[in-house]
């Protein structure tokens, strides 16, 4: 049994990482400290308040770990560690997790290429980036290509030299078929390192020689090849148009600033490279209430650069943070050379910090809206199907169809709804195992009854094991279920649910002689509802969700050849013979009543083969269909 206040007394005056644990064990908040006794003792004591989320996670607590680390910088890295591979539920979290391309240039490789590239390993390439827009990337890439002729394919040079024909890119003039020998290694190196430079911002040569190039084709009256050059230079100078230039001093920067309200916070970066803004980006932050700005920064520069290959040599902030020297000492080792964390106070670097600043809280004002929109289509639109019910809590929905070919081929769906959206890892698929014929009402009797006897199951193994919380798609029951249809259906729904002793709502979505939503069944009575309204949206997306999860369902079992017929399991009955009974008897009820003499009429078959039918239904006693 493990003893907080005991374990309390054990705590080294040193610097390390603590892991706060649930009762399920699971890592709730991980931290780091100066003093591990100081710091985490702090948590215990009544006089203590960080704020009712910090007040929460305490009263979880069954207990504690630590980890002793040499200094502080090293418990730093530990907790950005421990941190993004656990993501505890107490921790501010930055909610995206965006990697970004690269160009990397092979300089390792006796004819190098230009290639795009996720990661920036420590090799003997060279690496241009980060980009925001791996659009970008790909059409700086395909340009240098085209202007430079250099080798896309993957051949190791010069030891395949001559082994295959060139490729089409020979033969179209873009790529000088190093492969075959037709280019040294000097020269290439020589187109190597002008793309280098292209890639550097220096883009005046190659306009100059592409201008060149296009006035002597023309005046040799090659007006393709002079349009050819013509085109790439508009490539080229719009590639330099999106290269503005902020600095002169072409240093690398990352301009970070914040905007930040009751419950979120958006941060903004603009990438500085070479003195180029290349690109910007935005990255929402879970924040309590009690959470300061400092600490969201501090937060983000902790998770961020944890995850990013390339640090700018300054971080641009628009706040001083607290512990700014020893993320500057972190994000320096992480480097390789001294970054600055710095906060501008005038000139063009302050404005860009206000720049960032404004596009912050744009675009968290925007996304409030577009929240405040969606919330309407879902969690409202839920809302008014429960007003409409008279039902107060309404979260979870499921909503069941039948597919089938005239009873041949019977599948069943299940979709569930949680706060109005769809939560397709609890969807499940049912093969119908006792049904005749195409008897929607016995199928829905059959899902239905499989899957809340199954969920029960499952909560009595929970309750034997002592286990709480633990919601499997069955395990948790739905507040309200939503039949695709009226009286009979619904009366179906009550009748599994009257036997299995349970109480739960159930609706029918009625249609009209069009096909279309007009109301839903409950009580014994047809509610209309408002065609205009969010929950009617709501309610035919998930009729809509419900008929096609079924018929995508079966149509693939179809396509796969993986439902098939009871007859298939009938000795001595192939294809052939299936095919013909099929076609002769329209269910398998009216196969099954069939005489012998009867079977043994239908093309294809004989007497052995009628009674092989007739002794199969009859010994085993099926019922109905079997599916896989």
């Amino acid at each position: 049994m493990f003893d907080i206040q005991e374990e309390l007394k054990k705590l080294p005056q040193k610097p390390g990482v603590y892991l706060m644990h649930d009762a399920s064990d699971a890592i709730i908040y991980v931290g780091k400290a100066v003093s591990l006794r100081n710091r985490v003792r702090q948590y215990f004591r009544p006089s203590h308040n960080e704020g009712l989320k910090k007040e929460q996670m305490v009263r979880q607590i069954e207990r504690f770990e630590y980890i002793i680390t040499d200094s502080e910088l090293e418990a730093l890295i530990l907790e950005c560690n421990l941190i993004k591979e656990h993501r505890p539920k107490y921790n501010t979290m930055l909610r995206d997790d965006k990697t970004y391309p690269y160009i990397r240039v092979t300089l390792g490789e006796d004819f190098p290429r230009v290639l795009f590239s996720r990661q920036m390993k420590k090799d003997k390439s060279r690496y241009f980036g980060p980009y925001t827009s791996a659009g970008a990337v790909k059409d700086t890439i395909e340009l240098i290509q085209k202007i430079y002729s250099l080798r896309t394919c993957n051949r190791v040079l010069p030891r395949d030299t001559g082994k295959e024909r060139p490729c089409l890119n020979y033969h179209i003039h873009q790529c000088m078929a190093p492969c075959q020998g037709l280019i040294g290694k000097e020269e290439y190196r020589k187109s190597i390192e002008k793309a280098i430079e292209f890639l550097n911002g220096n883009y005046q040569p190659v306009i100059k020689e592409l201008e060149e190039k296009m006035q002597t084709a023309s005046q040799e009256m090659n007006f393709e090849k002079a349009i050819e050059y013509r085109e790439l230079m508009k490539a080229v100078g719009q590639i330099a148009q999106k290269q503005k230039i902020t600095s002169s001093d072409g240093e690398d920067k990352d301009i970070i600033a914040m905007a930040a309200d009751q419950e979120d916070a958006v941060v903004q970066i603009f990438f500085i490279r070479d003195g180029k803004l290349i690109g910007r980006d935005h990255f929402h932050v879970n924040v309590g209430s009690e959470d300061t700005r400092p600490q969201v920064l501090t937060t983000f520069l902790k998770q961020f650069y944890a995850g990013t290959p390339f640090i700018p040599r300054e971080l641009m902030l628009q706040e001083e943070i607290e512990e700014a020297g020893v993320i500057e000492e972190w994000l320096s080792q992480k480097r390789g050379q001294r970054v600055y964390l710095r906060v501008p106070k005038k000139g063009t670097k302050e404005k860009l910090v206000e720049l960032a600043a404004q596009n912050a809280a744009m675009v968290l004002s925007q996304d409030k809206e577009k929240i405040k929109r969606e919330e309407g289509r879902t969690i409202g639109a839920l809302k008014e199907i429960g007003k409409l019910l008279d039902l107060e809590e309404l979260r979870r929905v499921e909503a069941y169809d039948i597919s089938n070919i005239s009873g041949f081929e019977t599948v069943g769906s299940m979709v569930v709804y949680e706060k109005g959206k769809p939560k397709r890892s609890d969807y499940r698929k049912f093969k119908l195992r006792t049904v005749t014929g195409p008897d929607d009402y016995g199928s829905m009797y059959e899902v239905l009854t499989r899957r809340f006897s199954h969920g029960m199951k499952e909560q009595e193994e929970l309750r034997e094991r002592k286990i709480e919380n633990d919601y499997g798609s069955f395990t948790r029951f739905p507040d309200l279920i939503m039949m695709d249809g009226g009286k009979g259906q619904v009366n179906v729904a009550l009748k599994v649910l009257e036997e299995l002793k349970l109480n739960i709502p159930v609706c029918g979505m009625v249609k009209d002689d069009n096909h279309r939503t007009r109301g839903l069944y409950y009580q014994n009575q047809e509610i209309p509802i408002d065609r205009r309204g969010e929950g009617f949206k709501l309610i035919t997306r998930i009729q809509d969700e419900a008929h096609r999860f079924a018929i995508e369902y079966h149509r693939s079992l179809r396509s796969k050849e993986q439902v098939h017929s009871v007859l298939d399991d009938i000795p001595g009955i192939g294809a052939a013979r299936r095919k013909a009974l099929m076609k002769a008897f329209l269910s398998l009820e009216a196969i099954r009543e069939a005489d012998v003499e009867t079977l043994a009429q239908i093309p294809s078959m004989n007497e052995r083969a009628a009674r092989a039918v007739y002794e199969f239904f009859h010994r085993s006693n099926i019922e109905g269909e079997k599916l896989l």
